[in-house]
C-alpha cells in the first residue's frame, strides 16, 4: 500500500465518522428546521395530524405581522442581552482579568478570581430560581425593600422588567470572559512589559500598545460567544421570569418554545422562530469580524 493510499485511509477512517456526526446531529437538524418553517407541520401522524405540506412563507407573514407583537419584542430583548454580553461582561471581565494578571489588587487574587468565576459553575436555572425569589417579581425581597424606602418606585421597577434580568446575566457570565483572558494574558512574555516599563511606558501605555493588541483574536472569540449564547439565552430567564410579566422579558428562544410547547402546537412558527434566531446571529458574527478586520487593518 502506497503512503498517498494510506493517508487517504487515515483521513477517510479519522474524517468519516466525525463528518457522519455533524451531518445527522447537527447539519440535517438544522436544514429540516428550515424545511418545517415552510410546511404546515402540525406533528405528523403521531399527533393526530395530516401529512406535511407546503404553506410558503405563511409562518413567517405571522411571525412579523401577527398583533401582538410577541416577536419583536422577543428580538428587542435579546439584543439588550446581546449589548449587555458584548459591550459589558467582555469589558468587564477583561478589567477584572487585567487587575488581576498584572496584580493591581496585591493579596487574595485567587480569592477573588474564584468568587468571580462561581456563577458559571451554577445551573442558570437555579440562578433564575434564586433571583426570582430576591429581584424576580413584585412581591420579592428587593421590591418589599424598595416599598419601605420609597412606595412609588416599585411602579418604576415594573416599568423596566429586563433591568434585573440584564444585571442578573452580566453578574452570572462576567467570570467565564475574565478566565479566557486571563489564561491569554498570562501567556504574554513578561519580559515584553518589563522592558517597556524601562523604556518609560506607563501602565496605559502597556495596556494600550501591548496587551490590547495581543488580545485581539481573543476578543472577537468573546464577542462571538457572547452573541451566540445570548441569542440563545433560554434556562435562566424561564426560571427567572418565564417571559413576565405580560410578555415583556420573553426573548426569541422562549418566545419559540412557547410557540411549539405551551400556547399550542404551532410547529412552522416556532422553526421560523429559531431559523430567524440563525439569521440574527449570523449577520451579528459578521459584524463583529468585520469590526475586528478594521480596527486590525487601522492598527498595521
Amino acid at each position: 500500500m502506497s503512503i498517498k493510499t494510506q493517508k487517504l485511509l487515515a483521513y477517510t477512517i479519522l474524517v468519516v465518522p466525525a463528518l457522519a456526526l455533524y451531518l445527522g446531529v447537527v447539519a440535517f437538524p438544522t436544514l429540516f428546521s428550515v424545511f418545517l418553517s415552510f410546511s404546515d407541520y402540525n406533528g405528523g401522524q403521531i399527533f393526530g395530524g395530516d401529512n406535511i405540506h407546503f404553506n410558503g412563507i405563511g409562518a413567517y407573514k405571522w411571525m412579523f405581522t401577527e398583533p401582538n407583537g410577541y416577536f419583536y419584542t422577543s428580538l428587542r430583548n435579546n439584543l439588550y442581552i446581546v449589548a449587555v454580553s458584548v459591550f459589558g461582561q467582555i469589558p468587564l471581565g477583561f478589567i477584572l482579568a487585567y487587575i488581576l494578571t498584572r496584580k493591581i489588587i496585591k493579596r487574595g487574587g485567587g480569592f477573588f478570581q474564584t468568587m468571580i468565576f462561581l456563577p458559571n459553575i451554577i445551573s442558570p436555572i437555579i440562578i433564575g430560581v434564586l433571583f426570582r425569589v430576591f429581584i424576580g417579581g413584585r412581591d420579592s425581597v428587593y421590591m418589599e425593600i424598595v416599598r419601605i424606602f420609597n412606595p412609588d418606585a416599585v411602579f418604576k421597577m415594573n416599568s423596566m422588567p429586563m433591568v434585573p434580568v440584564l444585571f442578573v446575566i452580566l453578574w452570572m457570565f462576567t467570570g467565564f470572559y475574565m478566565i479566557i483572558f486571563l489564561a491569554h494574558m498570562q501567556r504574554i512574555d513578561p519580559a515584553i512589559i518589563e522592558a517597556a516599563r524601562i523604556d518609560g511606558a506607563t501602565e496605559g501605555g502597556v495596556l494600550r500598545h501591548i496587551i490590547l493588541p495581543a488580545m485581539t483574536s481573543e476578543i472577537v472569540t468573546c464577542s462571538i460567544l457572547a452573541i451566540s449564547g445570548s441569542l440563545k439565552t433560554f434556562d435562566l430567564i424561564y426560571g427567572m421570569t418565564s417571559g413576565g410579566p405580560a410578555g415583556q422579558t420573553r426573548v426569541l428562544s422562549l418566545y419559540m418554545y412557547e410557540s411549539a410547547f405551551s400556547a399550542g402546537v404551532d410547529y412552522p412558527l416556532a422553526n421560523a422562530i429559531s431559523t430567524v434566531m440563525v439569521v440574527v446571529s449570523v449577520i451579528l458574527i459578521i459584524v463583529v469580524r468585520q469590526v475586528a478586520k478594521l480596527f486590525a487593518e487601522k492598527e498595521g
